[in-house]
Formats: structure tokens, C-alpha cells, sequence
């Protein structure tokens, strides 16, 4: 299956994939880098998935086996691919306890889960799989083989593409945050988003994530890109192609995000911004300037990674070099200092 140089014997029983300091005599683990392969000799494993770069100490390969490999994580994740049980969603049809509006087409081979609604209008491709609850409303366009979880919300109008993944508790097209002062000063006024969302094939999308509808136009998801848990995009975001979102991050409305960015857990994002192609933004970071093509950001607020680390450096020097600015003066009494 991986097409890997085995070091060891190949009668070993392997059961389950475990972490290093998890695994037991049936367990197969992964080792990528060098940082890991001291903890071979005390691993419980029967065999390791070992990058080809990575030097095993002390192995023994009378009774333990090592599968070489020019990446370990790749090999890793066709091993999961084979174990890991499908998710089981509706097993056939249209349960008795969806709704589906009578304008509404389904595709072939689509199946809906109780408690499911269908609006008005909407088109929904073949081999769709709609679980428990999820809603979907007037006009909305589902592309083919796309797998919509319990309890995901698409908004009106909205456009979903073709092997689309969205995770329990999804919100596609909510109202965007906008609102301006009342004319009288008393209050606040709505305004309206009559745009969209539109979501390209491929994309994968974390639980309890929300992506606001455009203003004017559509907020879009390049085809591709990956977004974690517990994000939220504003309105009129251009999101680009095969990009990775981590969770907990807060994008704010009308960002632009290139092709290729990776954008840590927890950052946040000022509106009106643009992030080159193949641009990092680390975990944490609060940005609030554009981002040119390939860099990589960091810190609060957000600026160059080795600029912010430099700072840091002089930030841990602080407390050494007041020792020595007090002590230095310590006896300068009433003196200039």
C-alpha cells in the first residue's frame, strides 16, 4: 500500500495507527523528523512509518519493524485513509421526516436525513448527501457529491460547488455584521446584505463555522481551501484557491486572501486587507496591513516573522539590562542620572 523498504519482520499484527508514546504491540505509529526518533527505543509500537531522511536509533529488527518512506505523513494519511470508518449519514432516499418543497429539484442518488428542510427553488445535485436537520433554503445551488452534516444552514440563493464538505453546524450566508448610526442619533440602522456566498468544488469546511453573504455581490471560497472550526469570514471576503484556515480565526469583511495562504489558529484579520499568494499569518496574529506574496507575518499586531522575532529577543533582554540601568545608578543620590 505505501510502497515502503521494510526493516524488520512482516508477520507483525498491526490493529491500529497510535502516537509514539500511545502505541502498544499492535500499533503502527509515524515518526517524520528527527525531533521523534529518540523515542523509538522506548515506543510500545510493533512498527513505525519512517520518513527516508529520519535515522532510527537503536532499532531492533529482529522483533519491531520499520517502514521506510519518502514522507511519513503523506504514508500516514493513506494508512488512515484505509482505516478510519466512513462517516454514516442517511442510508438511502428521503426520510419520511424531511422537507422538501415541491419547486426544489434532487439529483439522482441523493439522500436526505429526518428532520432536514429543502426550500423553495433550490437545486440540489446528484449523489448529495443532506444529513439530519441541515436547512436549506430559496434558490439555493448544491453542486454533485457534496456532504452537508447535521444541522447546516445555507441561506437563501447561496452556491455550494461540486465535492463540497461542511461540518456540523455550518452557516452559509448569514447578514453580514453592518450596521451605521440613525439619522436621529438614537440608534443604530441595519444594513441589508442582498449578495451571496459562493463555495468552490472541493472545499472542506469545520464545524460551527460561518461565512457571511456579500453586501453587493458574493463572498467567495476559492475551490480547494480548507477552513477549520469555529471561523468566521465577513461579508464580500475573496477567499482564493487551496488555501488553510485554522481554527478560530476571525476574518473581517471585504479581505482579500490569495492563492495558497496559511493563516494560523486564532488570528484575526482587519477588514479591507490583502494577503499575497503563498502568505503565512501565525497563530495569534492581529493584522492589520496587507501582506505581500510569500511572506510570512506573525505577532500582535502582525509584521515581517523575523522583525517581531527580533523583538521579542530585545523583550527578553528587558529585565537584565533594568538590573543594570538601576544598578548603575543606584548610587547617584540627587544627582543627574
Amino acid at each position: 500500500m505505501l510502497g515502503a523498504d521494510l526493516i524488520g519482520p512482516a508477520d507483525l499484527p498491526l490493529r491500529r495507527v497510535e502516537t509514539l508514546d500511545r502505541s502498544d504491540r499492535e500499533s503502527v505509529t509515524f515518526i517524520r523528523d528527527d525531533r521523534y526518533a529518540s523515542m523509538w527505543s522506548t515506543s510500545g509500537a510493533a512498527a513505525a512509518i519512517v520518513s527516508r531522511s529520519v535515522v532510527i536509533p537503536e532499532h531492533d529488527s529482529g522483533s519491531r519493524a520499520l517502514l521506510i518512506v519518502d514522507d511519513a505523513d503523506l504514508a500516514l494519511v493513506r494508512v488512515l485513509e484505509h482505516a478510519t470508518p466512513p462517516h454514516r449519514g442517511p442510508e438511502t432516499g428521503i426520510d419520511d421526516a424531511a422537507t422538501v418543497h415541491p419547486s426544489a429539484t434532487v439529483g439522482v442518488d441523493t439522500v436526505i436525513g429526518p428532520g432536514a428542510r429543502i426550500g423553495p427553488d433550490a437545486v440540489i445535485g446528484s449523489g448529495v448527501t443532506i444529513n439530519a436537520n441541515v436547512v436549506i433554503g430559496a434558490g439555493v445551488r448544491i453542486g454533485d457529491g457534496t456532504d452537508l452534516r447535521a444541522g447546516v444552514v445555507i441561506e437563501d440563493r447561496c452556491v455550494i460547488g461540486r465535492g463540497v464538505t461542511l461540518h456540523p453546524n455550518v452557516v452559509i450566508g448569514a447578514d453580514g455584521f453592518g450596521y451605521r448610526p440613525a439619522d436621529d442619533g438614537a440608534g443604530l440602522v441595519k444594513v441589508p446584505h442582498a449578495g451571496i456566498v459562493e463555495i468552490g468544488d472541493g472545499v472542506e469546511i469545520g464545524a460551527c463555522t460561518t461565512i457571511d453573504r456579500g453586501k453587493l455581490g458574493a463572498t467567495t471560497i476559492g475551490a480547494g481551501t480548507k477552513i477549520d472550526n469555529l471561523v468566521q469570514i465577513g461579508h464580500n471576503c475573496t477567499i482564493g484557491r487551496s488555501c488553510v484556515i485554522c481554527g478560530a480565526t476571525g476574518i473581517a469583511g471585504s479581505v482579500t486572501v490569495g492563492d495558497g495562504v496559511i493563516i494560523g489558529g486564532g488570528a484575526g484579520v482587519a477588514d479591507n486587507l490583502t494577503i499575497g499568494d503563498g502568505a503565512k499569518l501565525g497563530a495569534r496574529s492581529a493584522l492589520m496591513h496587507d501582506v505581500p506574496p510569500g511572506a510570512h507575518w506573525m505577532g500582535i499586531p502582525a509584521q515581517p516573522s523575523r522583525q517581531y522575532m527580533r523583538i521579542i529577543a530585545a523583550t527578553q533582554r528587558l529585565p537584565e539590562l533594568l538590573r543594570q540601568f538601576t544598578g548603575a545608578n543606584s548610587g547617584n543620590k540627587g544627582g543627574d542620572a
